[in-house]
Formats: C-alpha cells, sequence, structure tokens
C-alpha cells in the first residue's frame, strides 16, 4: 500500500502520522498492519532501520480505544535502549488517542513501577527478568490483553531469555495476537514458533535489496592497522558527513580513538559495554539532538537503536560476523533515506571481508582518499555551521506536534495524595477546557504533567500560572 490512510486506521492515528512525517509505509509496514489489525498471528524476518516498530505500533495504537483503562499490549525486548526506543515510539503514534505506554526495566525501584501501574496503562514495553517480576508479585493483569509482541526474538533465544519467554507465554490469554520479529530467522527459530502460535504467517521482507538502494557501500584497502587513523580523518575531511557513528570491534580499540580524536578537536563522544547505562542513554539523546556529530562505539548500538540522519557509517575494524556488518551499516540509510558506508580494511581483515561481500550477495568497491588542507578546514566549518543550526532548531521547537499538544508540568504529585481524577477534576473547571482536551496524564511524587490537546496549550499556559488541585495551589508550566 501507498498510503497509510488505505489501513482504515482511526482519524488520530492518522493525523499522528502526518505529523510525525509518515508519508508512506515502508514495506514491512505495508504488510505487517493489515495482518495485525486482523490479529492475526505473525513471525516477521525484518531488519532494523525497515519501519518495523510503527508496523506493530501502529495496529497496538489502532486497537486501544480512546480513554481505555485496560492493559491492551505487552511487548518483549531484550534491551533497555530498545525498549524505550519502542516506548517513545507507541506514545508518539498514540499521543493524540491518550494512550498511556509504561516501560519495565531492570535495575530500577520496583515500587515506583508499581505505583505507575496502579494508575492504569495500555501499553507495558519490557524486558523479560523484569515482567516476571511483576507477574509473581502480581501487579500486571494480563486478562484483557489484545497484542503479545516479541522484538529481536533470534537474540532472545540466543542469550538464554528462552525460560523468561516461557514462562511471560504461560500468562498470555489464547485470545492474544501474537507477533514476532527478527533479523534472522533459521528452522531452529521456526521450530521454537510453532510451539507458541499454532497458526501463524511468516513474512520475509526483502531488506538486502533496500539497502543496496538505500545505502552505498565502500571500503579502503589500509596496509597496516596502526595507518587506519589517518585515513580515518581523510574520510572526514572529504565526505564532510554532517553526522557519523564509527564502530569499532572492542571497547579498548573505542577508548583509543576516542582520545586520539578528542586531543585533536573533533566533536566526538565514545559508548561501549563500560559505559553506564544512564551515560549511554544521555549520550544516545545528544547525539540525537547534534549536540556532538560523531559517536565511537562498539557493536552496542549495531542493532536495536535508532537514530535518524546519520549520514555515515564507518566501520573502522572489520567483523568476523557479517551479521553484525549487516547490522552496522544499517544505522544509516533509515527511513527511505540515503546513507554511506564506509569500512577501512587491513590486510588481515581482507578473509572477513570476503565474506561479508558473499553474506550480503554485494561486490563493494573499492576507493582511494585523499584530502587537501582545503577541505580539513572546510569541514571543520561545515561542521561549526550544522551544530549552531541545530542548536537554534532545538531552542525554537521542543516538540514534532508543533502546538497541537503542549505537555505541561504541575508543580504536585503523589506526595500529596493526588489522584489522577483530582487533575482532571481541577482542569475541567478552567474555562475553555474540556475533557476532551486531556491526553495522557502522569502523577510523580513531587509533580504530575499532562497534555493539553486540540491546540489549547498555550492559551492555557498564557491564562494561568497556577492551578487549585484538591484544596491545594500548583504552580504551572510548560514541561521541557
Amino acid at each position: 500500500m501507498n498510503s497509510f490512510n488505505n489501513f482504515n486506521l482511526d482519524t488520530e492515528i492518522l493525523k499522528s502520522l502526518d505529523i510525525l512525517d509518515y508519508k508512506i509505509p515502508s514495506q514491512v509496514q505495508s504488510r505487517v498492519i493489515p495482518i495485525l489489525i486482523d490479529k492475526k498471528d505473525i513471525l516477521v524476518k525484518s531488519k532494523t532501520g525497515t519501519g518495523k516498530s510503527a508496523a506493530f505500533a501502529i495496529p497496538i495504537c489502532n486497537k486501544i480505544k480512546k480513554l481505555e483503562n485496560k492493559l491492551k499490549a505487552l511487548v518483549i525486548v531484550p534491551t533497555r535502549e530498545l525498549a524505550l526506543q519502542v516506548k517513545e515510539e507507541i506514545e508518539k503514534i498514540g499521543r493524540l488517542k491518550m494512550i498511556k505506554c509504561s516501560v519495565i526495566l531492570g535495575k530500577e525501584p520496583l515500587k515506583n513501577q508499581i505505583l505507575e501501574l496502579k494508575q492504569g496503562t495500555n501499553v507495558i514495553v519490557a524486558t523479560p527478568g523484569r515482567m516476571i517480576d511483576h507477574l509473581s508479585r502480581g501487579s500486571v493483569d494480563l486478562g484483557d490483553l489484545d497484542y503479545f509482541i516479541i522484538d529481536e526474538v533470534d537474540k532472545m533465544f540466543t542469550k538464554g531469555f528462552e525460560t523468561d519467554i516461557n514462562t511471560i507465554m504461560k500468562n498470555i490469554p489464547n485470545t492474544s495476537c501474537k507477533a514476532f520479529f527478527s533479523a534472522t530467522v533459521d528452522n531452529d527459530l521456526k521450530e521454537i514458533c510453532n510451539g507458541y502460535m499454532k497458526d501463524y504467517e511468516y513474512i520475509e521482507v526483502d531488506e538486502e535489496e533496500i539497502l543496496k538502494n538505500q545505502i552505498e557501500e565502500k571500503y579502503i584497502k589500509v596496509e597496516k592497522q596502526e595507518l587506519k587513523y589517518d585515513v580515518l580523518k581523510n574520510v572526514l575531511y572529504k565526505f564532510k558527513p554532517e553526522t557519523t557513528i564509527i564502530f569499532t570491534n572492542t571497547k579498548k580499540q573505542a577508548e583509543v580513538l576516542y582520545e586520539n580524536m578528542k586531543s585533536e578537536g573533533f566533536l566526538v563522544e565514545q559508548i561501549h559495554g563500560d559505559i553506564s547505562q544512564e551515560r549511554r542513554f544521555y549520550i544516545i539523546d545528544s547525539f540525537k539532538k547534534h549536540e556532538f556529530n560523531i559517536l565511537i562505539s562498539s557493536d552496542i548500538i549495531s542493532r536495536g537503536i535508532h537514530i535518524d540522519d546519520v549520514s555515515l557509517v564507518i566501520n573502522y575494524d572489520i567483523p568476523s560476523d557479517s551479521e553484525i556488518y549487516v547490522h552496522r551499516i544499517g544505522r544509516t540509510g533509515r527511513a527511505g533515506k540515503r546513507g554511506k558506508a564506509i569500512s577501512l580494511v587491513s590486510n588481515n581483515e581482507c578473509r572477513d571481508f570476503e565474506n561479508i561481500e558473499v553474506y550480503t550477495k554485494n561486490k563493494i568497491e573499492v576507493i582511494d582518499i585523499e584530502y587537501c588542507e582545503k577541505d580539513k578546514i572546510e569541514y571543520q566549518k561545515t561542521i561549526k555551521e550544522l551544530l549552531n543550526k541545530y542548536a537554534l532548531l532545538e531552542n525554537q521547537e521542543q516538540d514534532e506536534f508543533k502546538g497541537e499538544v503542549v505537555k505541561i508540568h504541575i508543580s504536585i504529585g503523589k506526595k500529596k495524595k493526588i489522584r489522577i481524577g483530582d487533575i482532571v477534576g481541577a482542569l475541567s473547571n478552567i474555562d475553555g477546557l474540556e475533557n476532551s482536551d486531556l491526553g495522557v496524564i502522569k502523577i510523580y511524587d513531587n509533580y504530575s504533567t499532562v497534555d493539553i490537546l486540540n491546540q489549547k496549550g498555550k492559551k492555557f499556559l498564557n491564562d494561568y500560572k497556577e492551578i487549585i488541585v484538591k484544596n491545594k495551589k500548583a504552580k504551572i508550566r510548560e514541561e521541557k
């Protein structure tokens, strides 16, 4: 299908997709959305970067009724980073429909998660272990579940999650639609899926052709590993990419490369397994906001992380696993955009690179790169201008919904025994605001947030600096 209008979606969902600039469904979306709308079980082979998160998020959000206060969908993912990404996608698509999505992760206080779940949620995105914790405590009721999704199901069963998945599956109602997504599908995985789903449709999206069309792949022959750093700089100065991800095979190599580039004034950050989860989230968020333009990474983000508009991927080291190569270059050329991937191949990496060409069925062109001092000066000027431009855009426009929805901050929360009904009552008494203008409400310990819909948020903030909630004065402002 060449339009989301052909899927018979709710008006609010279509409006959100238009605001988010989702114009033409990707191949995986065209094939998956109609099946999930009909609540049929599926196994989907589709690599990252093809729009698969939206492929299940759109039917989920479409199925949930406005103001419904039941858990209707559970999405299980293998990593914290992917969980947060999927939650963001669901919240954006379901925002005008007031869909509430909770993320349930390990290494975070169970008590806070239980309190959030008690407020009501429509969708849970969770890692397996923490989901089992909640099921064992009875803090999650799956009785009304319409959809059960596992993303990166191949990774689940190669990383030791099979027992956890079996435990979760025992709690899934027979009436729930099940959809499993995987970058790779072999006979073993099909056998496992046969045990979970009696009748399911298998969909295989031809991403190899998509990658060939969207990603320009080249490689540079480098005699020795120690010469790669100079070649790397040549590539950056010559191509002048707006944003670059550089992949290394080891944490140590990432650290060395980071220190070298930092000392030469490149706007660079590093991310690998020794970086804390919180720091990783901060770095990825900063990269998305264009606060720096080069990210050095081990394979920790080669898979499952959605970063828009990556101009160039550089394989500083060649992976011995060809599948990792495909995941790496899939960080660019996303959502129908063009991208470039350049590999630096030393003599002792030639065999691995030849295996990659066989695996991808693609003869990759070799190139030579030379630059002059003028290229270096132009690169530095270009990056400075780009960062200034994005800083201005960030200050001017914080929200893709462009005033259609404004999130407000209310300076009162759980510690004052405030409930969602108290917030609704307070805002419903405001002239010009009706219940239909109130979106997702979340209450935290010391504050609350509310989405004001229908372009009424700005006027409300201009007219009011505080409101009365449960006989208590509360200051209000726009949530940043």
